[in-house]
């Protein structure tokens, strides 16, 4: 009996490409400028070297580190309170193998890397809202 090829809904196809980034140097105060202005709760900090990891920061890690221990958003480095390294997902991979690895390591967002650069954003909403929509269809 032929069994069914199951239809693959892959990272990039639901992928947010329009994301906001930043220099780790940035202040917390500038971050969340840009987050209010860019309407996410996520940017990417950029590398400072060829050699170097991309990171993360979330409004998650400014209530944490900032808000929480009352420290002056506008005193506050980028580098001190932002996640590095991220763990990053590959653009051809099936949004199945992405769920788990959410699910698995707890994460809220993944950075795609295509080659060693950021091509996109994915988190568990895009994946069940986008992807796992579209397998419905």
């Amino acid at each position: 009996m032929a069994q069914r090829k199951k239809r693959v809904i892959r990272v990039r196809d639901i992928m947010r490409t329009d994301f906001g980034t930043i220099e780790g140097i940035a202040t917390v105060d500038e971050a969340l400028h840009k987050m209010k202005r860019l309407k996410t709760s996520v940017l990417v900090v950029e590398k400072r070297h060829e050699d170097d990891e991309y990171g993360l920061i979330t409004s998650g890690d400014i209530a944490r580190h900032v808000l929480a221990r009352d420290r002056s958003p506008d005193r506050v480095n980028v580098y001190e309170v932002m996640e590095k390294p991220v763990i990053s997902v590959h653009p051809d991979m099936d949004i199945r193998y992405c769920s788990r690895l959410f699910a698995r390591y707890s994460l809220v967002r993944a950075p795609v890397l295509e080659g060693r650069l950021v091509i996109g954003m994915v988190s568990p909403n895009s994946l069940v809202l986008d992807g796992l929509y579209q397998l419905l269809k």
